[in-house]
C-alpha cells in the first residue's frame, strides 16, 4: 500500500508550487493584453469549470468516473435559481439572503444526484460510465421539465445576481485588485475551493485514503478503512464542489437558466473532465487549466459581441476544439490503476 499511495501522491505533486506561481503569473501577463471586460468573464466562466474538474478529481482518484459532472452542474445552477425566484429575488429568509439560500440547496440537489449515482455504482455494481451518462440525461431533461412547470418554459425567470464583493486596500492594487479583489463571491468560493482542494487532496489522511482507494484498494481494506466509505466520501465531495460551481455560475454569472438544446451548462462539466485530465489530478491545475478554456469562452463572445465576419456557429466551437488539440498534444494522465473497478471488501 505504502508504494501504490507514494506513486500517486508522487504524480500528484509533480507540478511544484513554484510552477503554480509561474502558471498563474503567465496568465496574469496574457490578460493584461486583453480589455478589463474580457478579464472578468474569464474569471466568471471559470467557475463552473474550475470547482467541477476539482470535484472530479476526487472521485476519479478514489476509483470512481464521474462523467455526470455536467447533470450536477446542471441541476445545481437550476435549482438555485429557482429557490431564489421563489423565495423572493432580492429578498432574505431567516437572516440569511435568499441568494445565500439559492447557494447552499443548488450545493443540496448535486450532492442528493451525486449520492443517487453513488449508491447505483457502488450498491448496485453499475457500469460507472453508463451511470454517469444517465445523470447528465436525467438532468438535462429534468430541469427544462421543471422549468416548463414552474414557468410555462424551458428557461427561467430573472433574478438578481450576486453584487461584487471588495476587500479594501487590496482592491486598490494595480491591475490584479481590480481583478482579484473586487469580484463576484463565486470566484473567491472558486480559488478557495481550488486551494482547500489541494490541501485535503495531498496534505491530509483523507487524501492519502482516496488515493489509496483508486490505486491499491485492497491494500487500503488490507489497513482497516472501509473502501466503500472513501469511495461514497469523494464521490458526495464531487457533488459538493459540482453545486457550488453550478449554483454559483447560475447566481453569479447568468442570473437565469436557459433550458434549450445542452442547457445554459452548455458542455461545462465535460470541458472540466478535460481539465482535470489535463492537469494530471492537481486541483491548482485544474484551476490554471479551467482559465484557459473560460478565456477561450470570453474570447468567443467578445468576437461575437464585435461582429466580426466570421460564423457563430465557429466561433462557439473555439473551447470544444481547443478541448481536443490540448488532450492530443498536451494531455499525458495515467488514470489511477483501479478507476472503474467495482471492490468488495475481503474479495481476493
Amino acid at each position: 500500500m505504502r508504494n501504490s499511495v507514494h506513486r500517486a501522491r508522487t504524480a500528484l505533486e509533480q507540478r511544484p508550487l513554484a510552477a503554480a506561481v509561474g502558471g498563474v503569473a503567465a496568465f496574469l501577463l496574457v490578460l493584461w493584453a486583453t480589455p478589463a471586460s474580457w478579464q472578468t468573464s474569464t474569471l466568471r466562466f471559470a467557475v463552473p469549470i474550475a470547482l467541477a474538474a476539482i470535484g472530479g478529481i476526487f472521485a476519479e482518484k478514489s476509483g470512481v468516473i464521474n462523467i455526470g459532472i455536467e447533470g450536477l452542474l446542471i441541476v445545481s445552477a437550476f435549482s438555485a435559481i429557482v429557490v431564489v425566484n421563489r423565495l423572493g429575488d432580492g429578498g432574505a429568509t431567516a437572516g440569511l439572503p435568499n441568494l445565500w439560500w439559492g447557494m447552499l440547496i443548488g450545493v443540496l440537489v448535486s450532492v442528493l444526484f451525486a449520492l443517487l449515482f453513488a449508491i447505483v455504482c457502488l450498491e448496485f455494481e453499475a457500469d460507472q460510465i453508463i451511470a454517469g451518462l444517465a445523470v447528465w440525461l436525467i438532468s438535462l431533461g429534468l430541469a427544462p421539465f421543471a422549468s416548463r412547470i414552474l414557468f410555462d418554459s424551458p428557461n427561467t425567470a430573472n433574478i438578481t445576481r450576486f453584487e461584487n464583493v471588495t476587500v479594501p486596500v487590496l482592491s486598490e492594487i494595480p491591475f490584479v485588485g481590480y481583478l482579484l479583489f473586487d469580484t463576484e463571491p463565486q470566484v473567491y468560493l472558486m480559488l478557495a475551493g481550488a486551494i482547500a482542494g489541494w490541501y485535503l487532496l495531498t496534505r491530509t489522511t483523507f487524501g492519502r485514503w482516496v488515493v489509496a482507494s483508486g490505486e491499491n484498494p485492497k491494500a487500503l481494506d488490507t489497513a482497516g478503512v472501509d473502501v466503500r466509505k472513501v469511495r461514497y466520501a469523494a464521490v458526495l465531495l464531487s457533488g459538493v464542489f459540482a453545486g457550488l460551481g453550478g449554483a454559483g455560475f447560475g447566481l453569479g454569472t447568468l442570473g437565469t437558466f436557459a433550458g434549450t438544446g445542452d442547457t445554459v451548462i452548455n458542455g461545462r462539466g465535460f470541458i472540466a473532465i478535460a481539465t482535470y485530465l489535463l492537469a494530471n489530478y492537481h486541483p491548482i491545475g485544474a484551476l490554471l487549466g479551467s482559465f484557459l478554456f473560460a478565456g477561450l469562452n470570453s474570447m468567443q463572445n467578445g468576437l461575437q459581441a464585435a461582429g466580426y465576419a466570421i460564423p457563430t456557429e465557429l466561433i462557439r466551437t473555439l473551447p470544444h476544439m481547443t478541448v481536443i488539440v490540448v488532450l492530443v498534444f498536451v494531455g499525458r494522465t495515467r488514470l489511477p490503476d483501479a478507476a472503474g473497478d467495482h471492490y468488495e471488501s475481503g474479495e481476493d
